[in-house]
């Protein structure tokens, strides 16, 4: 029987794989051993033809450790870790899973824009009596300007929420149309305008060559309104150093972050999630009971589909692999 395997574990329940996968005639596998030992995770999976991975990394070397594979998943919207240059170069059609956390992402954005607004990294520093606020602005929504950096699924979600509490909200996203800045009421901007004339800053994009470290020390120095930066995208858009400079020098007003480029925190992520102004979650922002089964549900169809040879909405390889599998995998 051909086996599936789940290289990165942490569901409670993978009882839909189970069922799905073994209907289909698969043999289903999930991956019990010491999460960092990548060598343990390519023996596992050498005999599989279709993988599903978390935080993996996937590159030619993996491929090449697994000459049965056909199709591959990640869990999720970003997929920085999967190199699908190579997966096409090996003929291994892969897909994420997108827009399956709009709701949840942008909900957590908006409540970190709310506590950072309202100080609350601050609300239990020494000093700070009661009914006396911490000695930091404490501005109203309705008076401020919002910024979006990437205006697509989450990005355009958060719009649709904060057009009614803030005064003006404005994006920058060069793969998105006009039509879709008229129909969510967002004016069109690019970043330098948008980095000088926003109080709050939602990170929204996805994580590439383009957008990595896009937030470093010479974008610090264009801001001009002591903003609240909000990032639940990817830790690597924001380079860490730059930003604690800019919190120490009073550049930024706060920051509320989701996400790292050391996770678990060590070193500078630590450092940066210990700031006074920073208010720091732990990357948790995807979740909801509903976000976590529509994942998880979606990521398994994609790879049946893709087994079969289809190419469902996430296929990330479609066109260059056309001709290497049954089936069509023709997308607009």
């Amino acid at each position: 029987m051909k086996r599936i395997v789940v290289l990165d574990g942490g569901y409670s329940d993978y009882s839909y794989e189970e069922s799905r996968f073994r209907e289909a005639g698969y043999e289903f596998c999930v991956f019990s051993g010491p999460g960092t030992r990548r060598s343990e995770k390519l023996a596992f999976a050498r005999d599989a033809v279709g993988v599903l991975v978390r935080g993996t990394l996937v590159d030619d070397s993996f491929f090449a450790a697994l000459p049965h594979l056909r199709a591959l998943v990640r869990y999720g919207v970003g997929y920085d870790n999967v190199d699908v240059k190579a997966a096409t170069a090996h003929n291994v059609l892969v897909a994420n899973v997108q827009g399956y956390a709009n709701d949840s992402v942008s909900d957590h954005a908006m409540s970190l824009i709310y506590a950072c607004s309202r100080a609350l990294p601050l609300a239990h520093a020494p000093g700070v009596k009661f009914g006396a606020p911490p000695r930091m602005p404490l501005p109203e929504l309705k008076d401020l300007t919002l910024g979006i950096v990437g205006l697509g699924r989450i990005g355009g979600r958060l719009a649709e929420k904060a057009i009614f509490l803030f005064n003006k909200v404005i994006a920058v996203d060069p793969y998105v149309s006009n039509c879709r800045f008229l129909r969510l009421g967002v004016v069109r901007t690019d970043l330098s305008t948008l980095l000088r004339t926003s109080h709050v800053i939602s990170i929204h994009c996805n994580l590439t060559a383009e957008t990595t470290c896009l937030f470093n020390a010479s974008a610090f120095q264009e801001l001009e309104q002591k903003p609240v930066l909000v990032n639940t995208a990817r830790g690597p858009i924001v380079e860490e150093k730059a930003l604690l400079r800019a919190l120490d020098d009073g550049v930024l007003h706060s920051a509320g972050l989701d996400v790292y480029w050391k996770e678990p925190l060590s070193g500078l992520s630590a450092r940066l999630a210990r700031h006074p102004h920073v208010l720091a979650t732990k990357h948790y922002a995807w979740y909801s009971e509903n976000a976590a089964m529509e994942l998880q549900r979606r990521a398994t169809d994609n790879l049946l589909a893709l087994l079969k040879g289809e190419c469902p909405d996430d296929c990330l390889n479609p066109k260059s692999s056309r001709g290497h599998h049954e089936g069509t995998c023709e997308q607009s």
